[in-house]
């Protein structure tokens, strides 16, 4: 008996391990200009497979962690995409960036919200 839980305790640890490997972290650029940005990016970010999306309004781009098996950089890439924004070598279309309000429409470069 001792063997047979011995066995499924290294089994299991060894089952953990492999789950942590599964997980990468990648970086993408990806056009803003706002909080609402911020908020829109993240959330069009959050599909299955991805654990954690920071967008960097300064640095324009966003950091993704995201299981592999589960999900792609390139469905991650275009989940933002459909969002309005440009994102790696996606880029938004033509109709969902329009959607975007004023404030956000980075391809002016300016934010016509006060607040920003």
């Amino acid at each position: 008996m001792k063997k047979i839980i011995l066995l499924m305790l290294i089994i299991f640890s060894f089952n953990g391990i492999a789950q942590e490997k599964s997980n990468k972290t990648f970086t993408l650029a990806v056009k803003g200009n706002c909080e609402q940005c911020k908020k829109r990016i993240e959330n069009s970010a959050d599909i299955k497979g991805v654990k954690l999306c920071i967008w960097d309004e300064e640095k324009q781009s966003v950091t993704i962690t995201y299981r592999t098996d589960k999900v792609t950089p390139e469905e991650i890439e275009k989940a933002i995409a459909e969002s309005g924004h440009d994102a790696g070598n996606s880029k938004a279309k033509t109709g969902n960036y329009e959607k975007l309000p004023a404030c956000c429409k980075y391809r002016d470069n300016k934010c016509e919200d006060s607040k920003k």
